[in-house]
């Protein structure tokens, strides 16, 4: 009496599966009701494509917020280098401003009192050092 029978158990869990099984068949709901079945399927296809496009749309958008994030940070190394340029102009201007005011540091002169230099002659080994011939020769985008 205190054990309990194992194969009544299994007849009880059987019974309760099939029931279970039995209301959610597919091939049942279509015998039944082919409307409903047609319209689960039609939902289940939308609901489908429904998660595919977010997956999509959302992939996108994080492709997207990345290469914004790059183009702003570039974006703000340019505004960086274009404050140091007008710095360094504004520099200039004034060391140059600076040494127009004391004119005894100016001294008067004329062509006659000008000296004429020849210009350096030119050996072959350095007309390929040239800095101007290194630099790249490419037109600059416009908007620059």
């Amino acid at each position: 009496m205190g054990r309990s029978d194992p194969a009544g158990r299994r007849g009880r869990r059987s019974a309760s599966l099939q029931v279970l099984q039995g209301s959610l068949s597919a091939r049942r709901v279509e015998r039944q009701s082919p409307l409903l079945a047609g319209l689960h399927r039609i939902s289940t296809g939308v609901l489908t494509g429904l998660g595919v496009s977010v997956v999509g749309l959302s992939a996108l958008s994080f492709h997207w917020q990345s290469v914004w994030a790059g183009n702003y940070t570039q974006l703000q190394a340019s505004r960086t280098l274009e404050q140091k340029l007008q710095e360094s102009a504004a520099l200039l201007v004034h060391h140059h401003l600076s040494a127009v005011r004391r004119p005894g540091q100016l001294v008067p002169t004329s062509s006659q009192q000008m000296l004429h230099l020849n210009p350096p002659a030119v050996t072959p080994s350095s007309r390929g050092l040239s800095l101007l011939a290194a630099l790249p020769r490419q037109p600059i985008p416009a908007g620059y």
